[in-house]
C-alpha cells in the first residue's frame, strides 16, 4: 500500500473526523496530526479533556504503526499528561521506536503551538501479518 492509499484509508476514521483531528503527514513508522481546540474539547474546568488529547495521540499511533501496510493493532498504551492546554492547536508526532515481525513500539509527543510538551504517549502493537484492506 502506497502512502496516498494509506492516507485515504485513515481518512475513513470517522471518530477522528468527528473529534476534529486532521492528519497532516505520514511516512513509514511516522505520522503527524493536529487538533484545533474548540469549546467542546474542554472539560468542566476549562482545559482540554484528556480524552481529546488521547484521541489525537491514538490516531497518529494507528497511522504510524500501520504505515508499513501490515495490519497492526494496539495491545498496550500509556499516556502521561505533562501540563494542560486551553487554546490554540495541538500537534501529535509519532515515531517508531522498535519493530519486528510481530511487535512494534511507538512514542508520540503531543505539543502545543509553542512546542511545549503537553503529553507523552507510548504504544505497542501486534503486527498480524495481514495486509491492510
Amino acid at each position: 500500500m502506497n502512502q496516498a492509499d494509506l492516507k485515504e484509508f485513515f481518512l475513513k476514521d470517522r471518530f477522528a473526523a468527528h473529534v476534529g483531528i486532521e492528519l497532516l503527514d505520514m511516512a513509514p513508522g511516522r505520522a503527524k496530526a493536529k487538533l484545533e481546540i474548540k469549546d467542546h474539547h474542554r472539560n468542566a474546568v476549562g482545559v482540554v479533556h484528556g480524552a481529546a488529547i488521547f484521541s489525537l495521540a491514538d490516531l497518529v499511533f494507528a497511522v504510524a504503526s500501520n504505515s508499513h501496510g501490515t495490519v497492526a493493532l494496539g495491545i498496550n498504551v500509556a499516556i502521561s499528561y505533562m501540563t494542560s492546554a486551553r487554546d490554540g492547536t495541538l500537534l501529535a508526532e509519532a515515531e517508531e521506536v522498535s519493530i519486528n515481525p510481530k511487535l512494534a513500539t511507538y512514542l508520540i509527543r503531543i505539543l502545543d503551538d509553542d512546542r511545549n510538551l503537553i503529553a507523552l504517549f507510548q504504544g505497542t502493537v501486534y503486527r498480524k501479518g495481514e495486509t491492510l484492506p
